[in-house]
């Protein structure tokens, strides 16, 4: 069992797979099925901390690419840590810097060493592989950080999709080896192989060997038709141990969460909800508010 994080099952629904849990970390117990808003640049935008918390939120997701390029770990472990840095005194969740690297396209590139690419905010040249990502998320000092992987484009061809899994497997057991804090960090391993039933199977068990924490299914929700996304949903979760938290990545409305939840995922994160609020939108139980419209008395089409 990790030091770093606990979790049990505290109810299964009986016509789904859904299930209740209780995740226990350095900074605080998660009640799962559990919604992550996302502090990029280790604040909730638009947000106070203290906002945040009214909300309800038990955790919150920072991001390593951002941090690493400003103002840089270094910093940030000066000052504390992240907790201390962004006065959040609950658990805090990083992800590796993968997926925001492979999305910038031509000014990346891909090795077996990791990827070399240029800073979105002045040019400079870095790079991030399995041990780098493991020292910004040390330095951060948050209490769940995910392993370095390639997040492939949803229309890669299979040839490529099976190249990128298989690397990303010998990334997870770098980034093993590279992790400084096993007893206070819970390092999740992420399952890749895009929309083929094989490669999900097969990324799976090699990754389910290095018995981690808790566990990731990357790679969907990239801009795929819904059907393709609960596709993966209907066997991906059963692929991981029950008795670890299973983690969807990148989804935050309403029905893709209800599907998640009712394929057995128990976390998930997003920046939807504070990006549609900054465009004058609201999510409610009953329907995708906007505000603007709501002052004429006018409700949009429910979700």
């Amino acid at each position: 069992m990790s030091k770093a994080l606990q979790f049990e099952i505290l109810h299964k629904e009986a016509s789904t797979k859904a299930r209740r849990g209780r995740i226990t970390t350095p900074h605080g117990v998660i009640e799962t099925p559990v919604f992550m808003p996302v502090g990029t640049q280790a604040t909730v935008k638009a947000m106070k901390p203290e906002s945040v918390k009214d909300t309800g939120a038990q955790i919150i997701l920072a991001n390593t690419y951002h941090l690493m390029l400003r103002p840089g770990s270094d910093i940030v472990r000066e000052a504390g840590g992240l907790h201390r840095f962004m006065n959040w005194d609950k658990p805090i969740l990083t992800d590796s810097g993968g997926y925001q690297v492979f999305s910038l396209g031509a000014m990346r590139e891909i090795t077996e060493e990791g990827v070399k690419f240029a800073s979105h905010i002045d040019g400079s040249r870095h790079m991030l592989s399995p041990e780098k990502s493991m020292e910004v998320q040390n330095d951060l000092g948050s209490d769940i950080i995910m392993a370095f992987d390639e997040c492939a484009p949803k229309d890669a061809s299979r040839e490529y999709i099976e190249k990128s899994q298989a690397r990303t497997t010998r990334w997870l057991e770098r980034c093993i080896e590279a992790h400084k804090n096993p007893d206070t960090q819970a390092l999740f391993g992420i399952m890749q192989g895009g929309f083929y039933k094989d490669l999900r199977e097969e990324s799976a068990r090699e990754i389910v060997k290095f018995d981690l924490p808790g566990y990731a299914i990357g790679g969907i929700s990239v801009g795929e038709p819904k059907e393709d996304f609960v596709g993966v949903l209907e066997y991906a979760p059963d692929l991981l141990p029950e008795d670890k938290p299973r983690y969807v990545m990148g989804i935050g409305t309403p029905d893709y969460i209800f599907e998640a939840v009712e394929h057995g995922v128990d976390m998930f994160d997003c920046v939807e909800p504070t990006r549609i609020a900054r465009h004058g939108m609201a999510m409610t139980s009953h329907r995708l508010l906007h505000m603007q419209t709501l002052q004429q008395g006018i409700f949009k089409t429910p979700l």
